[in-house]
């Protein structure tokens, strides 16, 4: 990258107004501060200033996995589908993927993600046990065919990622390495800046059991956090759910007319009991079609991906299948269900001795119904969503809730893949073995996004120095003045000098206009060189970050800038590096 740019060269084509379709912050504000600009329905281009900082945070990925030992490759975005029906993931990953066929009629798709394509690879290469562990990784395009692509760079059809992927003989070599890599995302958060947390998370189509999402806290966010102060954290939909029900105490269990009473809200109210007093139940049936009721404490819903893992298959019954098994629906309880029910409630459940649950009869409900007594439990599980206020599974304490973005996420695969496609290694004792392999992939534009979901505020972005397009910003107020210009561009030479990036706005444009766009794009440190202050020997300069202005002497600039330079940290996002300036 060039030391130094020139506004009145640069391609940054700003806009004043919101665009109509932008509806959070980094998505308006990219476009608005022309870094970004929109191709196609979740399809975007990256103009020069855009390109450098997903170059910035590309270069930061880089050298975080090369110091893990991880070499980097390139594989194609094109797949053949024979990989992906060995590996079983070519129905399984549904419309997502993005389907098509060559001119000889030979299946393809676009790729979302490469397992299959360095398991093919690493199979006919890697054939010793001497040769692992071996961990690859990629800076590519990868695509998903979103129905509803939205937010800019965090939900687009088309997307840079780095994905990485490791191999071994043991199951401890693959938990070295996944320790590596934690600390490596965790370092790359670091250093763009991020506020974030490493939370407990679900595999979905990727597979494996062990997982860990590096969750970006934003409003904009799509995931739900929970977190503790013990330093726990998870996505609500993957964490521990632990909660304690109010217990309902009654003589015994007695039924009780509720007419119109269909909502577990609708329940507590006409009981005037808390709804943590209330049991919720949900039916469904398993994969033969034999009925499976879930209950739940009343006042948390019922996680599906929990479900699916007890009861695989699991899918909810429809009105017309429910009145089939004689159900009734908002009046469901666990006594008098249908013959060959399977019963499984959240673990929660098993201490609390007396439930308020439906009595299988419209407009009815049971108080007291006697767990053991009145009914019996077929299996306890953890089915609930996680929320705020639980309590900490580590600590018992109770959990605060947040918003993420998912940046990046690692992954334990096993051998899910290796086994299905063949891929083996001969081991020490003269044996061949499958492949145990990781995953490990990081959004560098979704990255970009969750930055500035962080950074900004009304007037534009604030980026840290590690990842900004430029670091300083040099604005001459009077351009073609024999006084003021000179004066300019001698600071930006002595600041490219020092090693900074600077931009100069050379523009023949108003002061007003400059400024603007100055805090719009969001350059860290600007430079405000005009008549007056040249006048006394000094500059104004000011921080995006806080806002801060002060006057600086021009003796006393480079000296500052030069000691600034010094103190940029490398596995930091940058902060503070222009505290002397303001000192």
């Amino acid at each position: 990258m060039t030391n130094i740019l020139r506004m009145s060269k640069l391609y940054a084509p700003t806009l004043k107004e919101d665009p109509a379709d932008a509806e959070i912050a980094s998505h308006r504000l990219l476009l608005r501060a022309g870094m970004i600009r929109k191709t196609a329905s979740g399809v975007y281009t990256f103009l020069p200033l855009g390109q450098r900082v997903l170059a910035k945070v590309s270069n930061i990925v880089r050298e975080e996995m090369n110091a893990i030992n991880s070499q980097e490759i390139m594989m194609p975005a094109l797949q053949p589908a024979e990989l992906w029906h060995e590996s079983g993931r070519w129905d399984d990953y549904g419309p997502e993927l993005m389907r098509l066929n060559d001119r000889h009629d030979h299946g393809m798709c676009l790729g979302p993600t490469h397992e299959e394509l360095i398991t093919a690879l690493i199979r006919n290469e890697l054939r010793s046990y001497k040769e692992l562990p071996c961990s690859l990784y990629q800076i590519q395009v990868k695509f998903r065919d979103e129905i509803r692509p939205r937010f800019g760079l965090l939900r687009s059809r088309e997307f840079i990622m780095k994905d990485a992927y490791s191999f071994h003989a043991t199951q401890e070599s693959l938990q070295e390495t996944y320790d590596d890599m934690s600390r490596a995302y965790g370092n790359i958060c670091e250093r763009c800046g991020l506020d974030y947390r490493p939370v407990e998370a679900d595999s979905g189509q990727i597979g494996g059991k062990v997982t860990t999402e590096f969750m970006a806290l934003a409003s904009a966010g799509e995931a739900e956090l929970v977190h503790c102060t013990c330093g726990y954290a998870a996505n609500t939909e993957a964490g521990e759910c632990v909660t304690i029900p109010t217990v309902y105490e009654a003589a015994g269990i007695e039924k009780i007319s509720t007419p119109g009473i269909h909502t577990i809200e609708e329940l507590a109210g006409f009981l005037n009991i808390p709804e943590t007093s209330t049991v919720k139940a949900l039916s469904g049936k398993d994969a033969e079609g034999k009925l499976v009721v879930f209950f739940v404490p009343g006042d948390h819903e019922l996680n599906d991906i929990k479900a699916d893992r007890v009861v695989p298959g699991f899918d909810f019954l429809t009105d017309e299948e429910m009145e089939a098994f004689g159900l009734f629906k908002g009046s469901m309880g666990p006594v008098g269900l249908p013959e060959g029910a399977r019963v499984i409630a959240d673990r929660c459940l098993q201490n609390v001795a007396q439930w308020v649950v439906g009595a299988n009869e419209e407009g009815y409900h049971y108080v007291g119904a006697r767990l053991g007594v009145d009914f019996t439990v077929d299996e306890w599980a953890d089915l609930c969503v996680v929320k705020p206020g639980d309590s900490c599974p580590n600590c018992g304490l109770p959990l605060g809730g947040a918003r993420g973005i998912e940046v990046s996420q690692v992954f334990q695969l096993g051998t899910k893949y290796s086994v299905a496609m063949g891929a083996n290694f001969m081991d020490e004792d003269g044996t061949e073995k499958p492949f145990i392999m990781g995953c490990y992939g990081v959004g560098v534009s979704r990255t970009v996004a969750a930055v500035v979901e962080q950074y900004n505020d009304e007037y534009g972005i604030k980026w840290p120095v590690s990842i900004a397009p430029a670091h300083v910003c040099v604005i001459p107020l009077t351009v073609g003045d024999e006084l003021v210009e000179p004066a300019a561009e001698k600071i930006a030479a002595e600041l490219a000098g020092i090693g900074f990036e600077v931009v100069i706005d050379d523009r023949n444009e108003r002061a007003g206009v400059k400024f603007a766009d100055a805090d719009l794009i969001g350059w860290p440190l600007q430079i405000v060189v005009g008549k007056r202050g040249l006048a006394d020997g000094k500059v104004e300069v000011k921080r995006r970050q806080t806002g801060e202005k002060k006057d600086i002497a021009l003796s006393a600039l480079a000296e500052l800038m030069a000691f600034a330079k010094r103190n940029i940290k490398k596995n930091a996002s940058g902060k503070g590096t222009f505290d002397a300036l303001f000192a």
